[in-house]
């Protein structure tokens, strides 16, 4: 498939640029897959999509502060740096602006010297890998220096920094929020569980594949970053204990989705504790194995999340359903509105 067959008009006032005051007020999109049928309601009302004995699985990783504004150690020249993941000790994979001044042996202030990075390595697709030095502990100078890195198409400043976070945020380590999560508040995840679906965590932390666009022509020859993940034997045993049980495992996010189906591409469907990295590009043809039913954002055109999207309900039953949320004036993209697809082999009661 070509990488245009993926493409559509976005009007640029419906990007949104702020989070909403309230968490689950945002609009909610459910979509049917078999049905074709589509149904507006708001982000709260999803408790009603889900029944009880199903899972709802959500990316716990937290969004480090990991935009670094810095200076040249010889020429004073301004540097940008976007921490993508640690490799290993103090040396990181990041992305750099400008980035071509940059050779192995190069140095980096910030904040006046509390912060020293050296590149050590040139990688292929542009980024470097920097080494820290600094006194005291990593996080906390990062936390002390950093920003959060929001994505380049939202230009208002944001007061909180936590509002770029998941009321559930846990792990350390990712570039950019899992921003599927953004919706949920505690009041609203303790009524789910009441309900008696139950909650279940798992970790992604969002790297490079969040800030790359498809290049290439055809979807076939994009390559996916890695990113690492991780599920531990409780989530695992609570899962496949669900499906046991015929209850669905409805995942929050694609990291979520690429996370299960990862796993479940190494072990025939079935779910174990694991951890490692994950290049999985979920496209049109894909057969899911894991997931049954998930919520998400409305993403960039062109991009290997609404090929995602498209690989579950259909690239054109897609597509209308984004052209429909532009005709409704639904938000977009990280701080915007939110979609659920039901499952084609569940009713939800």
């Amino acid at each position: 498939m070509n990488t245009n067959d993926f493409d559509f008009n976005l009007p640029e006032n419906l990007i949104a640029q702020t989070p909403l005051e309230k968490r689950d007020s945002s609009k909610l999109l459910i979509l049917n897959p078999v049905t074709k049928e589509m149904k507006d309601t708001h982000f709260e009302h999803i408790i009603d999509e889900l029944n009880p004995g199903d899972a709802l699985v959500m990316n716990n990783t937290r969004v480090l502060p990991a935009r670094l504004y810095g200076q040249k150690a010889d020429t004073h020249g301004h540097v940008e740096l976007l921490l993508l993941k640690n490799t290993s000790g103090d040396e990181w994979e990041v992305l750099a602006k400008p980035a071509k001044r940059l050779k192995v042996g190069a140095t980096i202030s910030f904040g006046d010297g509390r912060l020293l990075a050296e590149v050590v390595e040139v990688l292929e697709h542009g980024g470097r890998i920097v080494r820290f030095s600094y006194d005291g502990i990593f996080l906390e100078v990062l936390e002390s220096l950093g920003e959060m890195p929001l994505p380049p198409y939202i230009h208002e400043t944001l007061d909180d920094r936590e509002r770029y976070q998941t009321v559930y945020a846990k792990e350390n380590g990712s570039a950019a929020a899992p921003t599927a999560g953004l919706h949920f508040t505690s009041e609203l995840l303790e009524k789910i569980a009441a309900k008696g679906v139950h909650l279940v965590y798992l970790t992604l932390h969002v790297g490079l594949g969040t800030f790359r666009p498809v290049s290439v022509d055809n979807i076939a020859e994009h390559d996916m970053h890695s990113e690492f993940y991780q599920l531990n034997q409780e989530a695992a045993d609570t899962l496949n204990h669900v499906k046991s049980k015929g209850g669905r495992i409805i995942a929050v996010g694609t990291t979520s989705i690429r996370t299960l189906e990862t796993i479940g591409n190494k072990h025939e469907g079935k779910l174990v504790a694991d951890s490692g990295w994950t290049n999985i590009f979920i496209k049109p043809g894909y057969h899911f194995k894991v997931v049954d039913a998930f919520s998400t954002n409305f993403h960039l055109p062109k991009s290997t999340l609404v090929m995602l999207v498209a690989a579950f309900a259909g690239r054109e039953f897609i597509l209308d359903a984004y052209q429909y949320a532009i005709e409704q004036h639904y938000r977009f993209f990280s701080f915007g509105d939110a979609m659920f697809l039901t499952s084609p082999q569940h009713k939800t009661s």
